[in-house]
């Protein structure tokens, strides 16, 4: 681990308060790059395809096959982002999501919004229940399409966040981030993405982890047999509940994540 507990509860306790935190330069970049050079093929055939969940103009959602460099247990089984998760999100997580949000040049704005309700209706939020581990496959600049998120949403109310944001007194904050940056946010904090106004996509990885509990029918990673009968405990463990197919397809399939938006 690069990380020692007291600087783990740290990380934690700026979550609870923030509803992200950020490790700079905490992936390898050669291992990214990689993951590039595999992604851009990927996006040019289901572009080409018509295969990709809609986020706004120009902005494509893709799920990742999950095999060969793509299941990686030194980046979906990093023991300090799996350490912060377990801090904030309990005990025994799932992953459930490995995919990626690009923008290219023509998005726009999204609206702000959340990426799940709250579990219940009409009450106060609750712990953090499912979190997004993003890291981008470039260097995420103000003129490629950074994320942008509110602080402290999370726990508010989606209501009284959303009547807060209106009003002008919960300020939007660009999240630039180097290859190599990994954020860990929980997915009810109001945020949107924005403009890539370059001519190069801007890919950023998310990979999915919620309570040992929760689960979404639309958001799952499949994963191949042979793929799962070479992983470690941890891994295994992990995707506990995701299907086991017998391959994955690298480049052709529809998005059942569709609705995104909370």
């Amino acid at each position: 681990m690069r990380y020692s507990n007291a600087a783990l509860d740290a990380f934690a306790s700026v979550f609870e308060r923030d509803g992200m935190v950020l490790l700079t330069q905490h992936f390898q970049k050669d291992t990214l790059l990689q993951w590039r050079q595999a992604f851009d093929s990927i996006l040019e055939q289901r572009l080409l395809q018509g295969e990709t969940a809609v986020r706004g103009a120009n902005r494509h959602y893709i799920t990742l096959p999950f095999a060969g460099l793509f299941a990686d247990e030194r980046i979906f089984c990093d023991p300090d982002v799996l350490a912060i998760v377990e801090r904030v999100a309990g005990d025994d997580p799932v992953m459930c999501q490995l995919a990626t949000d690009t923008p290219l040049r023509g998005s726009t704005y999204q609206d702000v919004h959340r990426d799940t309700p709250a579990l219940f209706d009409g009450l106060p939020e609750t712990p953090s229940f499912q979190l997004a581990v993003n890291f981008p496959l470039c260097d995420v600049t103000i003129d490629n399409g950074p994320f942008e998120t509110t602080l402290g949403t999370h726990k508010m109310n989606a209501e009284d966040a959303m009547r807060a944001y209106v009003a002008g007194e919960l300020p939007l904050h660009a999240i630039p981030m180097k290859l190599g940056d990994v954020m860990i946010r929980d997915v009810r904090a109001l945020h949107r993405g924005t403009p890539n106004n370059t001519d190069w996509p801007r890919p950023m990885v998310v990979i999915g982890y919620s309570r040992s509990w929760y689960f979404r029918p639309e958001v799952n990673i499949d994963v191949p047999r042979d793929v799962y009968e070479g992983l470690g405990a941890r891994a295994r463990r992990l995707l506990r509940h995701m299907p086991r197919v017998d391959a994955t397809d690298t480049v052709q399939g529809g998005e059942s994540y569709v609705k995104f938006a909370y």
